[in-house]
């Protein structure tokens, strides 16, 4: 079989984005130095130890970075003066998390154009890519922390031995502070939609728009 020119060009081109961000994570991170937790979370009936600095709310969000499906980098700072829901999953493969972000993706649609719902997982943006191709997700933005780890250890939400981020909302507030948080008891289960629907809509802002806009 013969490989063009261009197709060897498109996966040189992936395998160098690949090796230039993964020796920053592979060199600054280690887990022995992040602080732990081991009784917020289960998996079963066993409790799992969480690596990362535990967030409060009122607290100033910390700031992250995470890659989009095609290794682009996205940081906290790029969604300044919107009011964020964050919906961490554990990975898109399972069912809960699969109907936890396909339940998100509706109700993105109904909400102000001021609230923007991220799904963030530690899948690769390849594994990302397809399920949201596969299942229609469009509405949010789902984005992997699988290259550094930084969104998992800045929340307290790298589960130890596993390499996957525990199942939480977070709800950031147009001053970037957290305004709700739900580290959710078991990771086999649903989040508390409602009631994180709910606090995303009575804190963002509303917008008035003027007569003209309104035309």
């Amino acid at each position: 079989m013969k490989i063009s020119r261009s197709t060897i060009s498109v996966c040189a081109l992936l395998l160098s984005n690949i090796f230039f961000v993964s020796p920053s994570f592979a060199n600054s991170f280690n887990t022995n130095e992040l602080a732990s937790t081991q009784d917020l979370v289960k998996a079963g009936d066993k409790f799992v130890t969480l690596l990362g600095n535990q967030v409060n709310v009122g607290e100033k969000a910390p700031a992250f970075k995470v890659v989009d499906k095609n290794f682009t980098p996205v940081q906290l700072a790029d969604f300044a003066g919107q009011t964020l829901l964050i919906s961490v999953v554990p990975s898109l493969d399972t069912g809960v998390c699969s109907l936890q972000t396909k339940r998100f993706n509706e109700e993105a649609a109904k909400l102000a154009q001021n609230i923007t719902i991220l799904t963030i997982s530690n899948d690769l943006p390849f594994a990302q890519k397809r399920f949201c191709k596969a299942e229609g997700v469009n509405a949010v933005k789902v984005l992997s922390d699988s290259v550094w780890r930084d969104f998992g250890a800045a929340y307290g939400l790298l589960i130890k031995d596993m390499g996957l981020l525990t199942r939480a909302i977070f709800i950031i507030d147009e001053q970037g502070k957290v305004a709700y948080k739900e580290l959710v008891a078991n990771i086999s289960q649903h989040p508390d939609y409602d009631k994180a629907l709910t606090k995303v809509k009575n804190i963002a802002p509303v917008i008035v728009l003027d007569e003209a806009e309104e035309q």
